[in-house]
C-alpha cells in the first residue's frame, strides 16, 4: 500500500507521483529531519555542559531498615511466648491457692491442651514462627503442671526423685509431640539440612525434639543424687547420659537437635570424664582403681564410637586422642594401684605403649592416628618426668670444680650428686628411658619419620647409659669407666654408622657433652684426672683423622689438651706462671694443625682450631699475670707462635698481632726492670713500624706518607714531647729537637707530608718549650701597654697583606700536597 512521506495512507488518492518526483520528495524530507537532528544534538550537549558546571543535588537514599520483617516477627512472637509463660508462672505460684483441685485441673490443663493443640490449624495455615511460639508456650506449661502436681497431691513425694521422674516424662512426651505432629495430615515439611524423602513429612517444628533432649539430660543424674548412690554411680550417670547424646548426635537429621546433643555430649563427658579421673587418682586399693578403671574406660568407648562415625578428620583424631588418653588413664591407674609409688609413671607408660597395637589393626585412618598421638603424648610425658633424672646425671659432677681433688666419693651416685639430691624415681625413670627408646626402634617404619626416630633412639639410649650406674650404685671407677665408653662408643658411631646428618651432629654432641661431664667427674682424684684428661686429649685426636668429624674434635683435643697440662702442673706443685709455659704447647700445636688442615683446601677445620689455640695461650698469659717477667717471656713467645701462622700467606694479619705481642712483651719487661723512660718504651714500636712503613712504600710508591710513617713516628716523637715539657733537663730536649730536625729534613729532601709536618710541629713545640723561660722574663720587664700594641700592630699588619697571605698559603698547600 502506497504512503506519504509522513507515513499516512494515501487513501482514496488516485494520482501517485511518478518515482523520480517521489525520489525528491523523500530526499527533501530527510534533508529537514538530518538539520532537525543536528538541532537537537547541539542543544544536547549545551544541557550537559550545564548540568556540569553546577552542583548536581543529591539524591535522597531511602534509610536501610536495621531488622528485617521475618526478625521483628520472631522477636515480637518470642517475646509475647515469655509473657504468657511469666503469666502462667505467676497464676500457678500467687493465684493457684485460691481454686480448689477440679478447678486447678481443669485451668492448668484446659490451657495446657490449648496451647499444644494451637501449633496444628497454625502450620496448615503456614504460620510456622507462631506454630513455634505457641507450642513453646505449650511446652512451659507442662513445666507448670509437673510442679503443680508435685505441689498439690505429692507433695510428700522426695523432690529430687520426683524431678527425675518428671523430668523423663517430659523428655518423652515432648519427644512424642514433636514426632507427632509430623504425622498429621495437611502439615507443611520442617526445614532440615538435607532431608531424606522419608523424613519430609517430619518434624514440622524445631523447639520440641531439642527441649526434649535437653530434659533427657536430668533423669539419670537425678536419680543418682536422689538415691544417694555415691560418686561411682553419678560419675556413670553423667558417662551413660554423654553415650546417649553421642548416638543422637550421629543419628538426628536436624541440626537443632544435633547441637543440643554435642552440648549435652561434650558438657556431660566431659563432667563424668574428670570425676572419673579424680576417683582413679584419689582411689586407695586395686578395687576403687578398678572401677574407677571402668568408668573411664566407658567414656573411652564413647569418645572411640563417636571419632568411628565422625565426618570430618580432624574431629575424629581429636576425639581418638581423648579416648586414648582415657584408655591409658584407667589401665594407668589400675596399675598405679598396684605397683610402689616410685613406678606409677611405669603404668601409664604401660598403656600409652599398648595403644600402639591397636594401632596396628584395621581402623580408620583419623582413629588410627589419633590412638598414635595418644600413645606419643603419654610417652613425651614420661619422657619430660625421667629428665631430671639425666640432668643430675649430668650436670651434678660440675660440683666437684670448686673442690678438686678431695677425695675418692663412694659410689657413682654419690659422685654425681656432690651439691645437688638424687631424685628417688631413678630406677623407673631408667626404664622409661628404655623402653621409649625399644618403642621407637620398633614402631617408627615410616620412610620420612625413620631418621628421627632412629635419632631418638641414640639420645634415648645414651640417656639411659648415663644414669645406669648411679642408678645401680655401681663404683666410682666404673662409673668412670661408663662414662668413658659412652663417649668413645657416641664418636664411633658419629665416625662410622650410617647415620642421617642430623643424627651424626647429634651423637657428635653426646660424645662431648659425655666427655664433659666425664672431666668434671674425675676432678675426684688426682689419679683420675690426669688418667681421663689423657685418654680425652687422645682419643677426640684420634676422631680429627676423619674430616667430617675433625672441626669439633680437633678443638675438643686442644681443649683438654690445655686442661691436662694445667692438671700436670698442679699435680707436679709448679706455680701457676711455671705452669703457663706448658700450657703454650697447645697454641704450638694448634698451630702445626692448623697449617695441616689448610693445606687441604682449606678445611672448616681450621679456623676452630686456631681459636682454640688463641684461647690456650689467652690462658698461659692469665696464669703469668702475678709474675712480670715470666709475663713477658709468656707474651713474646705467643708472638713467636702468632709471626710462625703470619708466614702462611693466607694468615698475613696475623703478623700485626704478633708485633703487637712482641711490643707488649718489651713494655712488661721493661715496668719489672722499673724503666721509666718513655723512649724505651716507644722505640720498640717506631722502629719496626718505620720498618713497615718503608717496604710498604718500597711495594706500592703510592701508598701516603701517613699511612706508611704516622703511626710509626708519632709513637715515639709525641710521647717524648710531653716528657720534655715536663723535663727540667737540657738533655731530652736537645736530643729531641735533634730528631725532629733530622725528621723534618729527611720529609723535606723526599717530599714527603707526614715527616715534614711532624717533625716541625714537634721542632717548633720543643723550641718554645726552651725559649718559654726567656719568653716569660721578657713579658715580666716590658711594660704592660706593650703586649695590646704588639698585638694590635700583628692584626694591622696582617691585614694589609691578607690577600698576600691567602695567596702564599695556597702555595704551601700546593707544595704539601705535591709531596705525596
Amino acid at each position: 500500500m502506497p504512503y506519504d512521506v509522513t507515513g499516512t495512507t494515501l487513501r482514496g488518492m488516485t494520482h501517485i507521483p511518478p518515482p523520480a518526483d517521489e525520489l525528491r520528495l523523500l530526499d527533501a524530507e530527510l534533508r529537514q529531519l538530518d538539520a532537525r537532528r543536528a538541532q537537537l544534538l547541539a542543544r544536547r550537549a549545551w544541557l550537559v555542559a550545564a548540568l556540569q558546571a553546577q552542583p548536581v543535588p543529591p539524591v535522597p537514599v531511602a534509610p536501610r531498615p536495621e531488622a528485617s520483617a521475618p526478625r521483628v516477627q520472631n522477636v515480637l512472637l518470642l517475646l509475647g511466648g515469655v509473657l504468657l509463660t511469666v503469666a502462667a508462672t505467676a497464676f500457678t505460684l500467687v493465684s493457684w491457692g485460691h481454686l480448689g483441685i477440679a478447678g486447678r485441673a481443669l485451668v492448668l490443663g484446659s490451657v495446657t491442651l490449648a496451647a499444644l493443640a494451637a501449633p496444628v490449624p497454625l502450620l496448615r495455615r503456614g504460620l510456622r514462627s507462631t506454630a513455634e511460639s505457641v507450642a513453646g508456650l505449650g511446652l512451659a506449661l507442662t513445666v507448670l503442671d509437673a510442679y503443680a502436681l508435685h505441689a498439690a497431691a505429692l507433695t510428700d513425694v522426695d523432690g529430687t526423685g520426683y524431678a527425675a521422674a518428671a523430668s523423663g516424662v517430659l523428655a518423652g512426651v515432648w519427644a512424642a509431640y514433636g514426632r507427632g505432629l509430623g504425622l498429621l495430615p495437611g502439615v507443611a515439611s520442617p526445614a532440615l539440612d538435607h532431608p531424606a524423602p522419608e523424613q519430609v513429612r517430619r518434624l514440622p517444628l524445631r523447639l520440641p525434639l531439642p527441649a526434649a533432649l535437653a530434659a533427657a539430660q536430668l533423669p539419670l543424674l537425678l536419680w543418682a543424687i536422689a538415691v544417694a548412690a555415691g560418686p561411682y554411680w553419678i560419675t556413670a550417670a553423667l558417662l551413660v547420659t554423654a553415650g546417649f547424646d553421642t548416638m543422637v548426635a550421629l543419628r538426628s537429621a536436624a541440626r537443632s537437635v544435633r547441637v543440643v546433643a554435642a552440648v549435652g555430649a561434650y558438657g556431660m563427658g566431659g563432667g563424668g570424664v574428670l570425676a572419673a579421673g579424680w576417683l582413679s587418682w584419689d582411689a586407695v586399693g586395686p578395687g576403687a582403681a578398678a572401677r574407677a578403671g571402668v568408668l573411664l574406660t566407658l567414656g573411652a568407648v564413647i569418645a572411640l564410637g563417636a571419632a568411628w562415625r565422625l565426618p570430618k578428620p580432624g574431629t575424629a583424631t581429636g576425639t581418638a586422642l581423648t579416648g586414648g588418653l582415657l584408655l591409658v588413664a584407667a589401665l594407668g591407674g589400675v596399675l598405679r594401684a598396684v605397683l610402689p609409688g616410685d613406678w606409677t609413671v611405669i603404668g601409664y607408660l604401660a598403656g600409652g605403649v599398648a595403644l600402639l597395637a591397636a594401632v596396628r589393626g584395621r581402623l580408620p585412618e583419623p582413629v588410627g592416628r589419633g590412638l598414635a598421638w595418644a600413645s606419643g603424648a603419654v610417652q613425651g610425658l614420661a619422657l619430660l618426668w625421667a629428665l631430671p633424672v639425666v640432668g643430675v646425671a649430668l650436670l651434678g659432677p660440675v660440683g666437684w670444680a670448686v673442690r678438686p681433688w678431695t677425695g675418692v666419693p663412694s659410689d657413682a651416685r654419690a659422685a654425681v650428686t656432690a651439691d645437688v639430691p638424687w631424685p628417688p624415681y631413678a630406677a623407673a625413670a631408667a626404664v622409661v628411658l628404655a623402653v621409649i627408646a625399644g618403642v621407637l626402634a620398633a614402631v617408627v617404619r615410616n620412610a620420612i619419620w625413620r631418621p628421627r626416630a632412629l635419632t631418638g633412639v641414640l639420645v634415648l639410649t645414651w640417656a639411659t647409659a648415663l644414669v645406669l650406674p648411679a642408678v645401680f650404685e655401681l663404683s666410682y671407677e666404673i662409673g668412670l669407666s661408663a662414662q668413658g665408653i659412652t663417649t668413645v662408643a657416641a664418636l664411633v658411631a658419629a665416625a662410622t654408622a650410617r647415620l642421617s646428618p642430623h643424627a651424626r651432629v647429634t651423637a657428635v654432641v653426646l660424645s662431648l657433652a659425655t666427655s664433659l661431664s666425664l672431666a668434671f667427674l674425675s676432678l675426684a682424684s688426682e689419679t683420675a684426672t690426669l688418667v681421663v684428661l689423657v685418654a680425652l686429649t687422645v682419643l677426640f685426636a684420634a676422631a680429627s683423622w676423619f674430616a667430617r668429624l675433625a672441626p669439633v674434635t680437633a678443638p675438643a683435643a686442644l681443649a683438654y689438651a690445655s686442661a691436662l697440662t694445667c692438671a700436670i702442673g698442679a699435680s707436679a706443685g709448679w706455680r701457676p706462671e711455671h705452669t703457663a709455659l706448658l700450657v703454650l704447647a697447645v697454641p704450638v700445636a694448634a698451630a702445626l694443625l692448623a697449617v695441616r688442615f689448610g693445606g687441604s683446601s682449606g678445611s672448616p677445620a681450621t679456623v676452630p682450631v686456631e681459636v682454640t689455640g688463641a684461647v690456650a695461650g689467652l690462658l698461659a698469659v692469665a696464669l703469668t699475670v702475678a709474675d712480670p717477667p715470666m709475663l713477658a717471656l709468656v707474651l713474646a713467645l705467643c708472638g713467636v707462635i702468632a709471626a710462625g701462622t703470619a708466614v702462611r700467606s693466607d694468615r698475613r694479619p696475623v703478623g700485626y698481632a704478633a708485633a703487637a705481642l712482641f711490643v707488649l712483651a718489651t713494655w712488661v719487661r721493661l715496668a719489672s726492670w722499673d724503666v721509666e723512660t718513655p723512649e724505651a718504651y716507644t722505640l720498640p714500636v717506631t722502629v719496626p713500624a718505620l720498618l713497615v712503613g718503608a717496604l710498604r712504600r718500597r711495594r706500592d710508591p703510592g701508598a701516603s706518607s701517613w699511612t706508611a710513617y704516622g703511626p710509626g713516628l708519632a709513637a715515639t716523637l709525641v710521647p717524648s714531647l710531653v716528657a720534655a715539657w715536663g723535663d727540667p733537663h737540657w738533655l731530652r730536649p736537645l736530643l729531641l729537637g735533634a730528631a725532629a730536625l733530622l725528621v723534618t729534613l729527611l720529609g723535606a729532601r723526599h717530599h714527603l707530608q707526614a715527616p715534614l709536618l711532624i717533625g716541625g710541629v714537634v721542632l717548633t713545640l720543643d723550641a718554645l718549650h726552651e725559649l718559654a723561660p726567656y719568653l716569660v722574663q721578657i713579658a715580666g720587664a716590658l711594660p704592660r701597654w706593650v703586649p695590646p700594641a704588639l698585638a694590635g700592630l700583628l692584626l694591622l699588619a696582617v691585614g694589609a697583606t691578607y690577600e698576600q697571605r691567602i695567596r702564599d698559603a695556597r702555595r704551601v698547600r700546593e707544595v704539601l700536597d705535591k709531596m705525596n
